[in-house]
């Protein structure tokens, strides 16, 4: 039978050693051939690294890369794209110098291909692709060199034998150089300031010379308010691509000159292109195209018959897929997860529907019993508009709470903001709700997976209907009877460590929070951080400098001396994209005012952290604080964090 223990206390089989090893392991960008598969995996034992695999079809898998190397680009700080290959010869990316390196094959030496330049990582590669029968490369590069970095589409061979030569200059972003099949054409995604490529893209197309010349550019489909993802020449030459000029992001083609929908879903196939080489839909040699659609936040993979606009469900467990999907004759290779399975590579032929799980992100099986399935659930939000959300009430077999007490929640709030939260399973919630602590998994207005509509609900309004929609969680959730509503803490990483700022400084329903590298001054993070994001704040906050009074207002610095519930924050002291003094204003703020705080900040890392150790440490010390400042004693044993001015906790 269930032991009576008060909630937050129970003794759970999900540790931070395992979210820290097993957890931490993310599944990326695969690829698929006649011979094996591939895909990377980041690896927090090896210092966060990110390596590349490779699994023969009767083998075992070997890495591609030696020991030690990192297959990441430093392009936009985010990166992404950071390797493709030409047949079994591999191009990657290395972190540690962000020159583009070349494999023959796997295990051997990288040779470098492009110049070092003078200054430490001056010049940056991603999404790249092999054309003019494996002579040229076609890519990204970013170059770093005082003021503003330069973005180009640049062509170089492939054995390094000349240096990089710029063919698209002018935009302030490129992204996608996608030569067609024949080599005589490329397509390209660019676009500009103030916009990000999820607000509005051009999809071009140029002649293509032998020689990687580009020539009679010409823009497909595209505008400051149309964004367009994926850009892909079938086999037979027709160019399709992904837009959400409908309000829902649907494939398309271009045909005789003229674009036409091949669907008409009231679903998101594309997906908001944080990071480079994102694929979501995959040609099959039948004639259909396997897509990757989002509906209400959970992915499906779907058959479409382009010839009669039907899409067929496939019938998979996974309800959240990595954006990489790749395929060779009738076979698919993804990462896909489900609510009680981590994230796993898996190849699958179509015709005959047999599947192989080629990887795990986990080798641990946990007992369901264990796993708390996050329930959709909606209510009224900011505007009277409805958000949507994942609900995980505290679940295990093994304890129960008592019956005159309810448990603390924990309000999540996503990063992006632009992005989305999905019900597939992350140890890092049921690390919560295995000790008896409820978890909602919010996706305010203004997340993806609703549609271009429900995604705008954020425009002007970063710090409004994000932290409204937060509270309004938490009053539907007490309505209920589900929460102890004077135990509510809110948390999230970046946009998420924002909101939960404002929301500390703006709103009652929290009574404490733990901010993962948030912003905390928009003024000064308008000058301060990345050229990628630079002008984001113009979409979520208003015109610059004209609005200048509302980036004010809206920060929670202004309000800092509103802020009176315990406060933990944790920093990556590397971090190009949330620099380490947005925490430390408000730390000195709640210091000034002897406010209950914890700051950590994380040598060594970045936007995230990805060490096995600082992820350890970072979920150590958040479970630490909020045990302490909700009044609940944790099985755990390890060392609690000293949280300073703690004794002035609710006096």
């Amino acid at each position: 039978m269930a032991t009576t223990a008060p909630y937050g206390s129970w003794v759970s089989p999900i540790t931070s050693d395992l979210v820290a090893s097993e957890g931490g392991v993310q599944l990326g960008y695969v690829d698929i051939s006649e011979d094996g598969v591939y895909w990377t995996e980041s690896r927090p034992e090896e210092n966060g690294r990110t390596a590349l695999v490779y699994k023969p079809r009767n083998g075992e898998p070997v890495d591609v890369v030696r020991p030690g190397f990192n297959v990441r680009s430093r392009v936009h700080e985010y990166g992404g794209g950071a390797w493709f290959r030409d047949g079994k010869v591999i191009f990657c990316s290395s972190f540690d110098d962000s020159r583009l390196y070349r494999i023959d094959a796997p295990g051997a030496e990288p040779q470098a291909i492009t110049p070092e330049p003078a200054e430490p990582h001056a010049w940056r590669y991603a999404d790249g692709r092999v054309f003019a029968g494996g002579r040229l490369i076609v890519c990204v590069r970013e170059t770093h060199g005082g003021g503003e970095p330069t973005n180009e589409l640049v062509v170089l061979p492939t054995d390094g034998s000349a240096e990089p030569r710029a063919i698209g200059t002018g935009r302030d972003f490129y992204a996608a150089p996608r030569p067609s099949p024949d080599g005589a054409r490329l397509a390209w995604l660019a676009w500009d300031h103030p916009y990000m490529p999820f607000e509005g893209t051009d999809l071009c197309v140029g002649d293509l010379a032998p020689d990687g010349s580009v020539t009679n550019g010409r823009r497909i489909a595209g505008s400051e308010r149309e964004s367009v993802f994926q850009p892909e020449w079938s086999s037979e030459g027709e160019l399709h691509f992904v837009s959400d000029r409908a309000g829902w992001s649907n494939l398309y083609v271009e045909r005789a000159g003229k674009v036409q929908a091949l669907t008409s879903e009231k679903a998101e196939l594309g997906y908001p292109q944080w990071v480079f080489d994102l694929t979501r839909y995959a040609f099959l040699t039948d004639g259909r195209i396997a897509c990757l659609f989002t509906r209400a936040a959970v992915d499906g993979l779907e058959l479409l018959d382009p010839k009669n606009g039907r899409l067929d469900r496939l019938d998979l467990p996974y309800t959240a897929y990595t954006p990489s999907l790749r395929s060779v004759g009738m076979r698919l290779v993804f990462a896909g997860a489900s609510p009680t399975r981590r994230p796993e590579v898996v190849e699958l032929d179509v015709q005959s529907g047999g599947q192989r799980v080629l990887r795990r992100s986990t080798e641990l099986e946990l007992d369901p019993g264990y796993i708390a399935v996050g329930q959709p659930i909606d209510f009224d939000g900011a505007d009277g508009l409805t958000p949507h959300a994942f609900y995980y009430s505290p679940t295990t077999p093994d304890y129960s709470g008592p019956e005159d007490e309810l448990p603390p929640l924990l309000v999540h709030v996503h990063g992006g903001p632009t992005a989305h939260v999905t019900n597939g399973l992350e140890l890092s919630v049921q690390l919560f709700t295995s000790r008896g602590i409820a978890v909602v998994d919010l996706n305010y207005g203004g997340s993806t997976g609703y549609g271009r509509e429900y995604r705008d609900r954020l425009r002007d309004r970063w710090g409004e209907v994000d932290i409204e929609d937060s509270a309004a969680a938490v009053h539907y959730l007490a309505d209920r009877g589900d929460i102890d509503v004077e135990r509510v803490q809110i948390t999230g990483g970046s946009a998420g460590g924002y909101t939960t700022l404002m929301a500390l400084a703006v709103r009652d329903e929290f009574a404490s929070g733990a901010s993962y590298f948030g912003v905390a001054d928009l003024l000064t993070f308008h000058d301060d951080t990345h050229k990628f994001e630079s002008h984001y704040d113009e979409y979520l906050v208003g015109p610059w400098p004209a609005a200048i009074e509302v980036y004010r207002n809206r920060s929670p610095i202004t309000h800092a001396d509103s802020i009176s519930r315990p406060l933990l924050l944790l920093q990556g002291l590397d971090d190009k994209v949330v620099p380490p003094s947005q925490s430390e204003v408000i730390v000195e703020a709640l210091k000034r005012r002897g406010i209950p705080y914890a700051y950590i900040a994380f040598e060594g890392e970045g936007h995230g952290f990805r060490k096995a150790e600082n992820v350890k440490r970072a979920t150590e010390a958040h479970l630490s604080f909020l045990a302490q400042v909700s009044g609940f004693e944790l099985a755990d044993e390890f060392e609690p964090i000293e949280i300073e001015n703690l004794d002035t906790v609710a006096q």
